[in-house]
């Protein structure tokens, strides 16, 4: 088998669903099929990928020429999707996070172990640039031992439409969490090399999603009456996760705060620190040296902007399928423990406490 052997179908068919549609033709597979309920949406689609089209995920999976299915739909129907596909036979990339709660992620994981297909998450930020060049330094051991990541994800004013399923509880599972802020905890964990979390503590706010006057200069969220929408998520996150090896991670998440915005993502190590933005093509070493006299060492590396994160982790699950081999990143096991942290900062918002991850634990549905 090769690339171009492989036949995709997206399910989901909004801006996503177009990104990896196109990331993958330019890589060799061939884009067979669509789905969407919005017909506007179909018709669209398969005029650019010359790709039939389907109203339902039942109809694109069944289609004898798809073997590969993209999920990008709200994150609600990741489980039913995912499972069918799963269930099929068919390979899978299912767009973070990899649930919208913690049992029905887990369920997706079960659904993984049993099937042929090969299935990943999408957590795109790991192969940025700036990612990828910390990864190679951090294997030549230039940062020694790492003890701490700061990581932020941000907006000053940056709240979805209103009303739409991102701010619906029932569809997205949670909010700015959910949304963005479980990019910067796989981020966290993954430059961590997914150590064994132990504690989490968090408090999840709901400020700017109930006022009635919210102002939002940049337009990010159109039309915005929160009388008459519905918004019961949360708009910004505080988080501190403690691992087992004496390793942690402090967390800022926020779709609107009163604060500057930020993707900063910063990781401190025994020999030299790092800085860089969540996604970015750029890197910055912190080091210092008593060489001659006592000194900062700070490197700045800039690398391949034609380089995306969403096309590198596109093409990595290709190549994935073509080796017939589990993948070596963006596993579901990853994107568990990723939603296991996650579940574990509402449940810690909610009741006040830090909370103990055990092997198993409980999971509870949350809307704040």
């Amino acid at each position: 088998m090769n690339i171009a052997d492989i036949g995709i179908g997206i399910v989901g068919l909004g801006g996503m669903g177009h990104l990896h549609a196109s990331n993958m033709r330019t890589a060799g597979a061939t884009i067979v099929a669509g789905a969407d309920l919005v017909a506007e949406q179909r018709e669209g689609f398969g005029v650019e990928f010359d790709a039939a089209t389907y109203e339902s995920h039942e109809g694109l999976i069944t289609d004898e020429e798809v073997d590969t299915v993209v999920v990008t739909t709200p994150n609600k129907f990741h489980e039913p999707i995912s499972v069918a596909a799963l269930e099929a036979g068919c390979n899978v990339l299912v767009e973070k996070p990899l649930g919208h709660t913690l049992e029905s992620a887990e369920r997706i994981a079960a659904a993984a172990a049993e099937s042929d297909g090969i299935c990943m998450v999408g957590f795109h930020n790991r192969h940025a640039g700036s990612a990828a060049m910390f990864d190679e330094y951090k294997r030549r051991g230039r940062f020694g031992e790492l003890t701490h990541v700061e990581a932020e994800y941000v907006r000053r004013r940056g709240v979805p439409g209103p009303g739409s399923w991102f701010t619906d509880s029932q569809l997205a599972g949670g909010g700015a969490l959910l949304d963005i802020g479980v990019h910067a905890i796989d981020l966290a964990l993954y430059t961590l090399d997914f150590p064994e979390v132990v504690e989490v503590s968090g408090v999840a706010r709901t400020t700017f999603g109930t006022k009635t006057e919210y102002a939002d200069p940049d337009g990010f969220g159109a039309n915005w009456d929160a009388k008459a929408e519905t918004y019961d998520v949360d708009d910004a996150v505080s988080a501190f996760i403690r691992c087992a090896n004496g390793q942690t991670i402090s967390l800022e998440a926020g779709w609107a705060t009163n604060r500057d915005s930020s993707m900063d993502f910063r990781v401190r190590g025994t020999e030299a620190g790092a800085h860089f933005e969540i996604g970015d093509t750029d890197l910055k070493i912190l080091g210092a040296s008593t060489a001659g006299t006592d000194h900062y060492a700070d490197s700045e590396l800039t690398g391949d902007s034609s380089v995306t994160g969403h096309a590198e982790q596109d093409q990595r699950f290709l190549e994935t399928i073509v080796a017939g081999e589990q993948p070596a990143t963006n596993t579901v096991e990853e994107a568990l423990t990723v939603q296991r942290v996650i579940d574990a900062i509402y449940r810690s918002s909610k009741s006040g406490r830090a909370v103990r991850l055990n092997p198993e634990p409980e999971a509870v549905h949350h809307a704040d």
